[in-house]
């Protein structure tokens, strides 16, 4: 048993004076065979402290099913940050943010009517406190308090950006303080006075969130909360990036300048992010401020670790801060993880997305079109087809409220796509005796922050030529969970020519040994948009808008003899080819 407590402006450890120096690594966006290579490369940067968030929709998939295996196995991770005698701040959902699909919360919220998040709504606490009645017996044993590494916990999550109902945040805190959570209990919220008033509570610890200004940060923690200790939970010494946008970086030396204004303050400091690492299959997140933007696949942030776990500048001057800052001896550095370059895959299509619909999807009659959420879908893509009669001439083609990206075909024709970001109607004319109008919906990831999380994904108010709305549809989802089933897909005859819709390619590559598997990072130079499968994995989203150019494959989702590589395009591709380099490419 251990304690760790507040007295005055002091962290206590066992009754002595501690500063954590904490670095954000989240298990769910790590592949678990480099778990112990992160938190050992943070503790040789001379950290005492692992901080992560835990993403509810990874561990309850579906109501009443949840998942503590593989890159879900919290308990594991914490167990290696014991092992290496790292402590553990733990920052449990409802809500994290994070970037993370739908601010962590899982997708079948939306499917209840009526249901208001984020406060004290009493069908989302139960929720809440179901899936509580689960996780938190698993971290009980490994508080701090019973001899394990948690030394604190959160409340929520930055409540004061997003509302101000305390009647809620004081049911989250009993409900942690029931199940026994008794380590120390905390909220973060931003800097500004709105976001620290509604997000404390008394009897919590509030830490605040910044990435520069640090006296100015501390000081309004100080208005609202004299005589604790400071501490920025959120160090923002990175960033993250949009699609359509160009890549973040910040100058190593001033991230570090703020860093060392911070311990100089006598504050304590949690890295967000330490290592970022990989939004891997469809758990990018989104934001929304009026215009709806998605996150890319790589969650690099421009941290201390590279999203492939490579030290960096950032890493190197903070190493040598906190050895000099603190006087200790530091550990020697962990060796890098290999990359190797397999070179170029040739790639074949196997299956037009059209053919294979029977093998992928169930469809479902609805007499308007339906969001993927009210069909018990999660992620992925999902298909809406109508006929349409005819002839009708210069037809204006209008999604109410499409989320996020559609294209149209008629008569399997592609006409063009339809964004959420710029929604133009599409013109096209029906023939004489009528056409079949197909609109293919992707998920680009739900909202994680903001006024806007309420996010359906699909169609989600109609669909309209002119001012006539459309009824009568089949719907497909597609959340592509198991690609397993294309082997079932009849053979297909390659005409590469007559290919102009979602085509799922293949293509594989041989390792002779096991000492020749390594990273490495896909490059899909002359594709379009779609995502990747690597054995069964999905690595998530790639796009020719940028400004992520690679995928990061990590070596341990790779197997001696035959690796699979399935690529699912939505538009079509230059050059029937992928190549694995050694190099990445973030923009």
């Amino acid at each position: 048993m251990a304690s760790f407590r507040v007295q005055g402006n002091q962290f206590l450890y066992e009754d002595k004076p501690i500063t954590i120096l904490s670095g954000a690594i989240h298990y769910f966006r790590v592949i678990p065979g480099y778990w112990k290579d992160r938190l050992l490369k943070l503790k040789a940067c001379g950290f005492n402290t692992v901080e992560t968030y835990v993403a509810w929709n990874m561990h309850e998939p579906q109501e009443g099913k949840f998942c503590f295996t593989g890159m879900a196995d919290i308990v594991a991770f914490i167990e290696i940050a014991a092992e290496l005698e790292l402590h553990v701040i733990v920052r449990p959902s409802p809500y994290i943010c994070a970037e993370w699909e739908f601010g962590g919360m899982p997708a079948w919220l939306l499917a209840e009517d009526g249901m208001r998040l984020r406060c004290y709504d009493e069908l989302f606490l139960s929720k809440v406190d179901a899936y509580y009645d689960v996780l938190l017996p698993m971290l009980k044993p490994l508080l701090c308090t019973n001899g394990g590494p948690i030394i604190a916990m959160q409340i929520e999550n930055e409540y004061g950006s997003y509302g101000n109902d305390l009647k809620y945040l004081e049911h989250i805190k009993e409900s942690m303080i029931s199940r026994e959570m008794d380590v120390l209990l905390f909220t973060s919220d931003g800097p500004e006075d709105f976001m620290l008033q509604g997000g404390m509570i008394p009897g919590v610890l509030e830490t605040v969130n910044f990435g520069s200004r640090t006296e100015e940060a501390f000081n309004s923690l100080k208005q609202v909360q004299p005589d604790k200790p400071l501490m920025c939970m959120e160090y923002w010494n990175g960033w993250f990036d949009h699609w359509n946008k160009p890549h973040h970086t910040r100058d190593a030396q001033e991230a570090v300048q703020v860093f060392e204004d911070m311990l100089n303050a006598g504050g304590s400091v949690n890295f967000y992010m330490f290592h970022g690492g990989t939004n891997f299959g469809f758990y990018n997140g989104a934001n929304n401020h009026g215009k709806y933007e998605p996150t890319v696949t790589s969650y690099d942030y421009d941290s201390p670790l590279t999203e492939w776990g490579d030290i960096t500048e950032k890493y190197v001057l903070l190493r040598e801060l906190i050895a000099k800052y603190f006087g200790t001896a530091l550990m020697p550095l962990p060796e890098p993880v290999r990359k190797m370059a397999y070179g170029h895959v040739q790639m074949k299509p196997v299956a037009p997305l059209f053919d294979v619909l029977p093998l992928l999807s169930t469809p479902v009659q609805r007499a308007c079109p339906e969001p993927m959420e009210k069909l018990g879908q999660d992620y992925g893509f999902i298909l809406y087809t109508t006929k349409v009669s005819g002839p009708r001439l210069n037809c204006s083609l209008v999604l109410q409220e499409v989320h996020d990206r559609a294209l149209v075909f008629l008569d399997g024709e592609y006409k063009g796509v339809i964004e959420r970001w710029d929604p133009q109607p599409i013109e096209f004319d029906v023939p004489e005796g009528g056409a079949e109008l197909r609109i293919l919906v992707e998920n680009m990831g739900r909202t994680n922050y903001g006024p806007y999380l309420r996010d359906y994904k699909g169609i989600t108010e109609g669909v309209r030529l002119g001012f006539q709305f459309l009824f009568d549809w089949t719907m497909h989802s597609l959340p592509l969970h198991n690609i397993a089933q294309l082997e079932q897909a009849p053979a297909f005859e390659e005409r590469v020519q007559d290919i102009n819709g979602p085509t799922f390619y293949q293509g594989s590559f041989h390792i002779e040994q096991e000492s020749d598997i390594a990273d490495t990072f896909l490059a899909l130079e002359g594709w379009t948009k779609g995502i990747v499968f690597v054995n069964g994995f999905n690595l998530g989203r790639y796009w020719e808008a940028g400004p992520q150019k690679t995928l990061y494959v990590p070596g341990p989702l790779l197997r001696t003899g035959a690796n699979e590589i399935v690529v699912f395009e939505l538009h079509g591709a230059k050059t029937l080819q992928v190549t694995l380099q050694d190099t990445p490419d973030l923009g």
